[in-house]
């Protein structure tokens, strides 16, 4: 429930976007902020919080990330003016990013490595259904309200779910015993170094495409810097069992550093399809926030069935079924591209989403497919103690990797589609369809990546059996 909330948060919002600006008076690079500041302060904090769980206790740590976000929910929810509205979300991301590493760390504590999978398939169900509902929800929820208040029960949802989370996490999920190094203290100059890196990689990779300038890819130099600093400092504290905020040990694992380089690479195709389907949707062939949520809904539904089963599967398939699992996606992408080109005067919602509905429910089944093992046999041979921590980083990964596929093909769609000679000659596809293959071109090469990665490693795999 925790999860479920944190991620809900990183969908619905878009949905909202419009409603807020003409309630609150927001400007476009204050309605950017609303988004931007949520994605960098939840990408900032899983490695933190994942350590926290590790020598703090996990359920402690995830009552107070579930609370704090809870109260920042109901902040962004009573905000009376954009700038307490834009603080109250950066706080929000910031609770929410303490909540996933707690989540997978229990489960590489509480559970054994033959049942891990099937846990980490409810933890993939819980993520798809996030995902899937978040556009759709909160377009039921702007109608139920109005556009005045209908934003703001977007993120009062938040309350009710939270509170029934924190009382069930009290009665219901038993203190664990954190590592033996509980008692040191958290490595406050470690934090400092890996948040400033990870902000100088995260905010040119979200705010480019706003800013139209490339001037803010100068963040990526100190990026460098910042992260120099941090592995040395921590490599010390590592050699000398210091407490180290990110224990280095992990990465000498090989299905962690596997897993978390093909995270970074796979989800940014697996969340920048979604994003140029909406482009398509609204900017192309003018479908309502709410219409574009459903024209999703297929690949969503396809994540939900396909995540616990593949849960099931991994223990006894291993990498093998990850790698099938790309192919079928990267297969997936082409049919969506050569359906979408087979008729591109199309434009009736209803027949546009039915036509669809079927790829896309089969690329949601083999994305549900790969994130929920993946991240099992990237967690596989880490020690329980260090899950937390590990955790953290696979779930940085996959924010970095959701941010920049998101940036990337949404860069590429809109820019493609406002430099487009909108005319439509017969035999000629429309600019918004042409673009969008461009565009779904791009998420291919980026698949095609993933899928080489997977078979690499399950060469590596074999060599080694």
């Amino acid at each position: 429930m925790g999860q479920f909330a944190a991620l809900l948060d990183v969908s619905v919002t878009n949905v909202a976007l419009p409603s807020i600006g003409r309630s609150t008076g927001a400007g476009a690079a204050e309605l950017q902020w609303i988004v931007s500041g949520y994605i960098l302060a939840f990408g900032l904090m899983p490695v933190i919080g994942g350590r926290l769980g590790d020598t703090r206790g996990r359920r402690r740590i995830f009552i107070i990330g579930v609370s704090g976000f809870v109260l920042a929910s109901a902040a962004v929810g009573l905000a009376p003016v954009p700038i307490v509205l834009i603080a109250a979300r950066v706080v929000q991301g910031l609770f929410g990013g303490i909540i996933g590493p707690q989540v997978s760390g229990y489960i590489q504590n509480a559970f054994p490595k033959s049942e891990r999978g099937r846990a980490f398939g409810g933890l993939g169900l819980t993520v798809g259904v996030g995902t899937a509902l978040g556009p759709v929800l909160g377009g039921l929820l702007i109608a139920l309200g109005g556009p005045a208040f209908g934003w703001r029960l977007v993120f009062f949802i938040n309350v009710p779910i939270g509170i029934v989370a924190v009382i069930l996490a009290r009665r219901w999920v038993p203190k664990l015993e954190p590592s033996k190094d509980a008692s040191g203290r958290l490595d406050i100059a470690g934090a400092v170094l890996l948040g400033a890196a990870l902000f100088c990689v995260l905010f040119p990779i979200v705010e480019v495409n706003e800013l139209h300038s490339g001037w803010v890819l100068v963040f990526f130099a100190p990026a460098a810097g910042f992260l120099a600093l941090f592995v040395r400092r921590e490599s010390r504290l590592t050699h000398e069992t210091a407490s180290p905020l990110l224990n280095l040990k992990l990465f000498s694992v090989p299905t962690f550093v596997t897993g978390v380089a093909f995270a970074v690479v796979f989800f940014c195709s697996n969340t920048g399809i979604p994003l140029i389907l909406s482009l398509y949707y609204q900017n192309g062939l003018g479908f309502t926030a709410l219409q574009s949520g459903l024209g999703v809904s297929a690949l969503a539904l396809g994540s939900v069935l396909g995540a616990p089963v593949a849960g099931r599967l991994v223990p006894r398939i291993g990498r093998p079924l990850v790698v099938g699992a790309v192919s079928v996606f990267f297969a997936g992408t082409i049919v969506i591209g050569v359906v979408v080109q087979s008729r591109p005067d199309l434009t009736d919602p209803a027949t546009v989403i039915l036509r669809l509905a079927l790829p896309l429910f089969v690329l949601g089944i083999a994305g549900g497919a790969i994130v929920t093992p993946n991240q099992t046999l990237s967690l596989m041979d880490v020690d329980p103690r260090m899950g937390g921590a590990a955790g953290g980083v696979l779930q940085t990964a996959q924010r970095i990797g959701s941010a920049t596929g998101q940036t990337i093909l949404g860069t590429v769609f809109v820019a493609l589609l406002g430099s487009a000679v909108v005319s439509r000659t017969e035999g000629v596809p429309a600019p918004h369809v042409a673009t969008f293959a461009d565009a779904l071109g791009l998420a291919l090469i980026v698949s095609g990546a993933a899928l080489t990665l997977g078979l690499v490693d399950l060469r590596r795999t074999r060599q080694r059996a």
